[in-house]
């Protein structure tokens, strides 16, 4: 078996990202992806059969899409033989996907890998307390007239109180936070001011009106709902944010003395970003167009209560291992999960101490440019679901790549739960400055 093959991104497709509305979106989390993936296949022409496997990220999926990768798969038409698996990592699901058919084609277990993530945080259930299960199984319980009416009497207004399984979700069991509120520690540690958080989310959608005007966002795929309804943009985009406006918002995960708001914060969305790799065998024996090359990828953990730092820990290593400075790097994407939170990662590693005591370095790592941050906007602007925006950023930094004939970038996300995921690729039209991940003579012979 080949080792350290090169992998590349041969093109992907993602569907517009959707507001949640505070009702059940017309997608599922699998219509999603489907929507993605279908045009993404037709366009490079590419044999069902040939797929070794089909990855997919995902928090939450419904009750009847289990293991979705292969509610997915099946529904596209792909061969019942070829495998399918879900994988989930909380915020960086779609990135894990992507990690692990990057991992398997380097190895030379797949050739050929449909990867991506997809969400409907619309369709988040809402669930019944315990006091109502029980209510409910003895009511089921009950044979006699008599036993259902007693089981009646012992019915309270209370049962009725619901449980909001987005609300849980976006909570860490462990410090018992939500990730607004450890975002509220963050900007707290590194003195992150309301005015930073506004003056950034402000950019972000100013970023995305430009890139949507520009027609910079040329992975979007239109899709239609049942109803014939058409939607081909990100409809969270706000060309009228404002300083001004922000302002207005109260503070939402510490009333009192908070900082991070609604405004400044990822919106709740539906979305899909499907990506197919491949390795230069495949490449050539299929005839199939680059887009990118993936040359590294990190994974790191630290306190869930700092999960926003994340990036910083993640993409440091990558930095280490490549022997990279940050102006070898032409863009950088991290997740706007919270302005707050990769404002933080930006204070964390121009702070010597910090680069020290948390990421182990003999010096800080510097200032990543703004100009070279998130140039199209992110999160704040156009939303994070949570199971797609790990594939979204690398199918963005990889066309972004291509547009701006740039070199090499790196995509990096934070993850509830105090974890962080990097990737790193580049244009293989370019020379690039990191070593390794070469093809070996193998791979170069079975190629040809």
């Amino acid at each position: 078996m080949s080792k350290n093959r090169n992998v590349f991104i041969v093109d992907g497709k993602r569907t517009p990202f959707l507001k949640a509305r505070g009702k059940p979106g017309p997608f599922l989390a699998s219509d999603l992806a489907v929507a993605a993936a279908r045009p993404l296949l037709l366009k490079n022409n590419i044999n069902l059969a040939e797929l070794d496997e089909v990855i997919v990220g995902c928090v939450m999926p419904t009750a009847d899409e289990a293991n979705i990768a292969r509610v997915i798969a099946l529904r596209l038409g792909i061969p019942e033989s070829v495998p399918a698996w879900t994988v989930q990592r909380n915020c960086a699901s779609g990135l894990q996907a992507l990690d692990c058919a990057w991992q398997n084609i380097q190895s030379g277990k797949s050739d050929l890998v449909l990867a991506g993530g997809t969400e409907a945080m619309s369709r988040a259930p809402i669930l019944y307390n315990d006091l109502m299960v029980n209510w409910l199984s003895l009511m089921m319980g009950a044979r006699t007239f008599g036993q259902k009416a007693a089981a009646i009497t012992k019915l309270r207004p209370a049962f009725f109180k619901p449980i909001i399984a987005l609300i849980r979700g976006l909570s860490d069991p462990i410090v018992g936070l939500s990730m607004g509120q450890t975002t509220e520690e963050i900007a707290y540690r590194f003195d992150i001011s309301r005015e930073q958080m506004d003056e950034f989310a402000v950019s972000s959608h100013q970023r995305l009106a430009t890139a949507t005007d520009n027609g910079h966002l040329d992975e979007i795929e239109a899709i239609y709902d049942n109803a014939g309804t058409y939607f081909d943009t990100d409809d969270g985009i706000r060309r009228d944010s404002s300083i001004a406006n922000l302002g207005k918002l109260k503070p939402y995960f510490d009333r009192k003395y908070g900082t991070v708001t609604p405004g400044n914060s990822a919106q709740i969305t539906d979305g899909a970003a499907m990506l197919l790799l491949a390795s230069e065998k495949a490449v050539k024996k299929h005839e199939l167009p680059v887009l990118a090359k993936i040359t590294d990828s990190q994974w790191a953990g630290l306190s869930p209560r700092q999960m926003g730092l994340g990036p910083a820990h993640a993409m440091a290593p990558i930095m280490q291992r490549n022997k990279l400075q940050i102006e070898d790097i032409d863009n950088w994407e991290i997740n706007e999960a919270f302005a707050g939170q990769v404002l933080g990662c930006l204070a964390a590693w121009k702070q010597k101490d910090y680069c020290k005591n948390e990421l182990g370095l003999k010096k800080a790592l510097g200032q990543i440019p703004l100009d070279k941050l998130n140039v199209d906007g992110g999160g704040i602007s156009l939303g994070h679901p949570v199971g797609a925006s790990g594939a979204r950023i690398v199918l963005h930094l990889a066309s972004t790549l291509k547009r701006n004939n740039s070199k090499q970038g790196i995509a990096s996300l934070c993850i509830g739960g105090g974890q962080g995921g990097a990737m790193m690729i580049e244009n293989p039209n370019i020379q690039s400055t990191a070593p390794g991940n070469s093809a070996d003579d193998s791979e170069k012979e079975g190629a040809q």
